[in-house]
């Protein structure tokens, strides 16, 4: 199997997966390095849009009108929020916004868009240089609202789903 057809099959793969498709399996899966793959992910990436780097693996991200979107009730300190939204986006979720619901104000929300660990950390340390506090300790349980693989995130920690 030469490059070329090695990377149309990646790309069959992707969009058949259910779950991230780890570097090291396709590797294994096609007989070559895992530098190898790494390399044609950063060919395939540039020409098809919407394919994610988790540390779980590729996936291939969904078409915004057929994305699924879940909110998740959460009540978490500001020690525990990390580890949430790291766990949502290592499932391949993207965390769209936060809301809260306040006796006085009502439902109050903020956009967020955090994506990947990076975008997780740069949060965390916003929050923390600003002496600040997460949302959710100034309410009833926080809503973080996912897109993608929130189902994951549900089972690891058994939260319920709100389908939206």
């Amino acid at each position: 199997m030469n490059t070329a057809q090695r990377r149309t099959e990646i790309l069959k793969l992707l969009h058949q997966a259910e779950k991230p498709v780890a570097a090291r399996a396709l590797a294994a899966q096609f007989g070559v390095s895992r530098q190898v793959i790494v390399q044609d992910m950063a060919v395939i990436r540039a020409s098809t849009p919407g394919i994610l780097s988790t540390t779980k693996g590729y996936v291939l991200q969904q078409d915004k009108d057929s994305a699924c979107t879940r909110e998740f009730k959460v009540r978490h300190g500001q020690e525990q929020a990390a580890e949430e939204l790291n766990l949502i986006v290592d499932c391949g979720g993207r965390v769209k916004n936060i809301s809260i619901s306040h006796r006085v104000y009502g439902r109050v929300s903020a956009e967020m868009d955090i994506r990947s660990r990076q975008d997780v950390n740069e949060f965390v340390q916003a929050i923390n240089s600003s002496h600040s506090t997460v949302l959710s300790s100034h309410s009833s349980p926080g809503k973080w609202k996912t897109r993608n693989s929130g189902q994951a995130f549900a089972e690891k920690f058994r939260y319920p789903i709100d389908q939206k």
